[in-house]
């Protein structure tokens, strides 16, 4: 919450970077232990009787399973993690599982309630969402080559592809393309023939060669925008007087400007001898 103070798009600078980095890796597990043991010491003091002391070394294997856990699971969708943070802000994108698999959540939180009884039902619940996320990686392999064939069919090979999960239809996904200037936006479906849906939209790729983009670009929110952007497109609207909205939409999440996640809209004011 606190990256909100920050100014516009602060929150997508912030998130999914520092404190999921090789650094944060390494220190966030000895800050939990510590946190844990101080609290420890303190329940223990407070107690009528005297519960047994925690165990430095079992909540420091807790500790580092949970928090390395976290940006593995996190890497499986298409928002992706930097983990090479603070030192280099590369994203890695799995491409996997949707941002919030409700099958997933399901069989998990199946295992936690059932898994008081016992460590079994915990175990098999790891376990179908062990092989549901490998079946989901292995079809999202598969898919892959068979866009690819069918794009290239259709006008030629794509240079970039991205197939996007969908909630609760593993059968289904959002299909992006890059092919020369463009962008080709479209679905894929597993049970239906052809598996890639006829109708395929497409959008500008690249900045256009416009002022207001240039200047919208370098502003803190278009800065901040890009640098998470994965296929940002671009529309110019022309208000009059020298006065722009210049529209970035990261066509993962959004194919329109306005929308409340995926697009942002920067104000730009010119000059008019510079446009």
């Amino acid at each position: 919450m606190l990256a909100y103070l920050d100014g516009p798009e602060a929150d997508l600078a912030f998130r999914r970077g520092s404190t999921h980095g090789v650094l944060a890796l390494a220190v966030l597990p000895l800050l939990l232990t510590g946190g844990m043991l101080l609290l420890d010491r303190a329940r223990r003091r407070l107690a009528r009787s005297t519960p047994p002391p925690a165990r430095a070394r079992e909540l420091l294997l807790l500790s580092g399973a949970s928090i390395l856990t976290h940006p593995i699971l996190d890497t499986l969708n298409t928002y992706g993690v930097r983990w090479l943070m603070p030192f280099h802000g590369r994203w890695f994108y799995g491409d996997v599982l949707f941002i919030v698999d409700p099958w997933l959540w399901i069989v998990l939180t199946v295992g936690v309630v059932l898994g008081r009884r016992g460590v079994g039902p915990a175990r098999v619940a790891l376990g179908l969402a062990a092989l549901y996320t490998a079946g989901m990686a292995l079809g999202a392999a598969a898919a892959r080559k068979v866009v690819a064939d069918e794009l290239a069919e259709r006008g030629g090979p794509v240079d970039e592809l991205l197939l996007s999960p969908r909630p609760a239809t593993p059968f289904r996904r959002t299909v992006v393309a890059g092919r020369g200037d463009r962008y080709l936006v479209g679905e894929f479906r597993w049970l239906e023939t052809p598996r890639l849906a006829p109708t395929v939209r497409s959008y500008p790729r690249g900045r256009p060669d416009h002022p207001a983009v240039r200047v919208a670009a370098s502003t803190a929110a278009g800065r901040r925008f890009l640098g998470w952007a994965r296929f940002p497109t671009y529309r110019v609207e022309d208000r009059g007087g020298g006065a722009y909205t210049v529209h970035i939409v990261d066509l993962r999440y959004a194919d329109r400007p306005g929308v409340r996640f995926g697009a942002v809209s920067v104000p730009v004011t010119l000059d008019r001898r510079a446009d």
